[in-house]
């Protein structure tokens, strides 16, 4: 038996880091997908998991046991970050060790620990995970700031049940893979997870329930002058930054401005007559806001200036980086007339060339 499920990347079109703090986000599903493949191999000794990760260089075997064993230790280290979420004890409850397979091993243990009754709503029956081997494939760069460790999490997470023979409501994904992110990133919004599995431009804000979300249509006036550019992988992880920046950011001012700009972007993009200016200002407040908080290195700001001296806008979008070159993906809003792959400046950044408002999580024939 063999079962497979795709999963879109994403991007913040605007709303990252303050969406941590309640504030709305916009978000793009992109068609760049992850794909995750389970074949069973069937009862074996040790139940075995065979991971083949050809894009990390991973081929290695493990057990349902050591997976679901990793889960129950990694939430136990993130419940004492919840108490104190600093980026000393990010750095303490981190328990990736420097594995490479870390993000899939916790997304396993974690569907395992469900589906078997370990977590609330478990209902395998007989309680027991057939051998089986998981093989990932991915088109979404890594360390872009893409959502490339949200759709794994969901895709996995989707193959696991649907081998147990048991249908994932998007209720289950979310709230799953959000265990899963949270331990990879500290606090998470969950709006990388809620975009991926939903697809299409989300409107996103975190409450006390949970997640809203809205979908929101796009003008194409808007979305297909948008380019997108990796400027390389940040030094910090995700999680480091969101703790790191957290200080600065909580009782802000910078919040109000934050989500004053996002929501007149939404405005603008929703409209059927957008004003591309009003839409380059908007971007450049929310760019100016996450300089100030300090989630994008110098090298980037500089690329930012050139692009603003074109009269066009650009920002960052996901977490950014604390230093080095690189913050990982960069949205242009380039003028009227203009193409930015004209731009010497930015020869040196690889272009991401996707579109906005894939679909979202789907079971592969």
């Amino acid at each position: 038996m063999t079962i497979a499920f795709s999963v879109p990347g994403k991007t913040i079109l605007m709303g990252e880091h303050a969406a941590v703090f309640g504030c709305p986000a916009l978000v793009a599903a992109i068609d760049r997908r992850l794909t995750a493949t389970a074949t069973s191999i069937g009862e074996t000794p040790n139940d075995d998991v065979v991971l083949d990760l050809p894009q990390i260089s991973v081929h290695e075997t493990t057990n349902w046991e050591a997976l679901r064993q990793a889960a129950d230790e990694s939430r136990t280290a993130w419940n004492h970050f919840r108490v104190d979420p600093s980026a000393a004890a990010f750095q303490a409850a981190s328990l990736s060790n420097n594995d490479p397979a870390y993000l899939v091993k916790l997304a396993l243990g974690e569907a395992a620990g469900a589906l078997q009754g370990t977590l609330p709503g478990g209902t395998l029956p007989g309680g027991k995970l057939p051998g089986l081997c998981l093989h990932v494939t991915s088109e979404i760069p890594f360390g872009a700031g893409c959502g490339s460790s949200a759709a794994l999490s969901v895709a996995v997470i989707a193959t696991i049940f649907a081998v147990a023979g048991r249908d994932s409501a998007r209720a289950d994904l979310q709230r799953l893979s959000l265990e899963v992110e949270r331990r990879q990133h500290g606090t998470p919004s969950g709006v990388d997870n809620a975009t991926v599995i939903h697809g299409g431009i989300v409107w996103a804000q975190k409450t006390q329930g949970g997640l809203e979300l809205e979908n929101t249509e796009c003008n194409p006036i808007v979305s297909d002058a948008i380019h997108v550019y990796h400027t390389g992988s940040p030094a910090e992880s995700t999680g480091d930054v969101v703790a790191a920046v957290r200080p600065r950011l909580e009782g802000s001012p910078l919040l109000d401005q934050m989500e004053e700009a996002t929501r007149a972007l939404r405005r603008e993009i929703r409209g059927a007559a957008p004003l591309p200016h009003v839409v380059r200002h908007q971007v450049r407040v929310y760019q100016r806001c996450l300089e100030e908080i300090g989630a994008v290195p110098e090298p980037v700001r500089a690329i930012v200036r050139q692009v603003e001296a074109r009269r066009g806008a650009a920002k960052i979008s996901g977490a950014g980086a604390l230093s080095g070159d690189g913050a990982g993906a960069l949205l242009v809003f380039p003028p009227e007339g203009e193409n930015p792959a004209d731009w010497p400046f930015l020869e040196a950044l690889e272009p991401l060339n996707v579109r906005l408002g894939a679909p979202g999580i789907r079971r592969e024939p």
